[in-house]
C-alpha cells in the first residue's frame, strides 16, 4: 500500500472509521486532486460517515447540504432575511437617503442568510462539503450543482460575483433513486460502498458499540451476513446493525437466542413484511445458522459464514 494511501487509512482509523485500501485510496485522491468524491451505496452503509471522519481527520469544518426533492438553487445558495431587512425599512422611513441607497443597504452583506454551497465558498479555510442524498433533488438542481463544482464562484445580483477564496473539499453521497447525471458523475471520483463483509462488520460492531462481548460481537455479524441473503423490502445496513448491538447491549444480552432476537427486530428492520418474514420463516434457519457458526474452528471469516448460510437458509 502507498504510504499516503496508509495513513489516510489510519486517520480515518483515528477517527472511529474500519476503512479498506479502496475507501481510503478514494479520500486520498479526493483530497489530493480536489475532486469531489462520488459515494453511492445502500443506505446506512457509512456513505455520510466518510465525509465526518474526513472532516475530523483534515481538522477542518462539515458544511452539510441535505438535498431532497424540489430543493433550488436559491434554498441551497442564499436567502435574504426578509424580516431583517422589514425592520430596517421601517426605521429608514423617516431618511432622507436616496431610494438607490435604501436599496442597495437592505441587499447588503448584513442581510444575507448563508446556505450551505455560499458558506463553503465563503468559507475562512477548505471545509469538507458534504452534499447528502443528491439523488433525492432534481435534474435541475443537478446542472446548478454543476456549474458550482466547475467555477467554484457564484452570481447574486445584488451583491455581484462572490469567489471561492479556499476550493471546499467534496463529498457527494447518492442512495440511487434515480440515476444522476453523466457531466456530474465525469467531474467526480467514484466510489462504490457495499454492504459489509463479515470481518469488517465485527471489527466496526466491537470498535463501535462498548460493552459488547466477543461473542456477541461475532453472533450479530454471522447473523447480519445471513438476514442479507433474504428478499426484503429494505436490507438492514451497516447503521442498523449498530444500531440493533446497542439495543442488545440495553438489555444486557451476552448471546443471541430467540428472545433477544424477538424484542429487538424493530431495531433491524423498519417495514412490516419484512419483520413477519424474518419472524415467520426465517428466524429458525438463523438461529440454527448462528448456532452452526458457533461450532466452526475460529476465526471465522466471509468463507466461514458462506458456508453455513449454504448449509442452512433457505433458498429465497
Amino acid at each position: 500500500m502507498h504510504p499516503e494511501i496508509a495513513r489516510i487509512q489510519s486517520m480515518l482509523d483515528g477517527e472511529g472509521y474500519v476503512a479498506d485500501e479502496a475507501l481510503a485510496t478514494s479520500v486520498y485522491l479526493a483530497i489530493q486532486l480536489r475532486k469531489p468524491l462520488l459515494i453511492e451505496g445502500g443506505a446506512g452503509v457509512g456513505k455520510t460517515e466518510v465525509a465526518k471522519v474526513m472532516a475530523a481527520a483534515l481538522e477542518t469544518d462539515l458544511i452539510r447540504l441535505q438535498c431532497y426533492e424540489g430543493l433550488d438553487a436559491t434554498t441551497s445558495l442564499y436567502e435574504w432575511n426578509y424580516q431583517r431587512q422589514l425592520l430596517h425599512i421601517r426605521m429608514m422611513e423617516h431618511s432622507d437617503l436616496p431610494l438607490e441607497v435604501k436599496e442597495r443597504e437592505i441587499f447588503s452583506e448584513p442581510f444575507l442568510l448563508r446556505r450551505p454551497l455560499l458558506q463553503a465558498i465563503t468559507h475562512h479555510r477548505a471545509p469538507v462539503l458534504l452534499i447528502d442524498e443528491c439523488d433525492r433533488a432534481d435534474e435541475e438542481w443537478e446542472a446548478f450543482l454543476l456549474e458550482v463544482l466547475s467555477d467554484w464562484q457564484v452570481t447574486i445580483p445584488e451583491i455581484g460575483t462572490i469567489k471561492a477564496q479556499h476550493i471546499p473539499y467534496v463529498v457527494l453521497t447518492s442512495n440511487r433513486t434515480r440515476e444522476l447525471g453523466d457531466a456530474l458523475r465525469r467531474r467526480c471520483l467514484y466510489l462504490w460502498i457495499d454492504y459489509p463483509t463479515f470481518e469488517k462488520e465485527l471489527a466496526i460492531v466491537r470498535r463501535k458499540v462498548p460493552g459488547v462481548n466477543g461473542q456477541l460481537a461475532g453472533q450479530i455479524a454471522a447473523f447480519m451476513q445471513f438476514v442479507r441473503r433474504a428478499k426484503l423490502e429494505k436490507t438492514p445496513g451497516l447503521a442498523e446493525t449498530l444500531d440493533w448491538s446497542a439495543a442488545l447491549i440495553a438489555l444486557h444480552r451476552d448471546h443471541l437466542d430467540r428472545e433477544a432476537i424477538e424484542q429487538t427486530l424493530g431495531a433491524l428492520f423498519k417495514h412490516r413484511d419484512d419483520a413477519n418474514l424474518m419472524r415467520v420463516q426465517w428466524l429458525d434457519h438463523l438461529l440454527r445458522g448462528v448456532d452452526e457458526i458457533g461450532r466452526e474452528p475460529a476465526p471465522w471469516s466471509q468463507e466461514t459464514i458462506s458456508r453455513v448460510a449454504e448449509r442452512v437458509l433457505p433458498k429465497s
